[in-house]
C-alpha cells in the first residue's frame, strides 16, 4: 500500500506518517518499506486511474509491504492506529 492510502486508513497526515517511519528506521527495514522510483510512479499513474493524484506529486510515494503495515500500526500515535495494532494482535493470536 502507499503513504497516502495508508495516511486515510490510520487517520494521520502523510507526512506524520513518513516522519514516524523516519524517526523509527529500525523498524522499517527496506523489505518493510521502500519509496519508488519516479519511474516507477510514473509507471504506476499510468496503469491506474486511481493514483492520478501522484502524477503532479514532488515525491514519488513510499510503498509498504504486509510487515510495514503492521509495524505502522504500532508506532503510530492515532486512535485509529491503536485499534488496528490490536485487531492485527487478534488474527495472530
Amino acid at each position: 500500500m502507499i503513504d497516502y492510502d495508508l495516511s486515510r486508513l490510520y487517520g494521520v497526515s502523510t507526512k506524520a506518517l513518513i516522519q514516524a517511519v523516519k524517526r523509527n528506521p529500525l523498524r522499517f527495514p527496506p523489505d518493510f518499506v521502500f519509496q519508488l522510483t519516479e519511474t516507477e510512479k510514473i509507471e504506476l499513474v499510468t496503469i491506474c486511474d486511481r493514483f492520478a493524484r501522484l502524477k503532479h506529486s514532488s515525491r514519488p510515494p513510499y510503498a509498504f509491504t504486509e510487515q510495514g503495515v503492521s509495524m505502522l500500526s504500532s508506532v503510530l500515535k492515532s486512535d485509529r492506529a491503536a485499534l488496528v495494532n490490536v485487531e492485527i494482535m487478534r488474527v495472530f493470536l
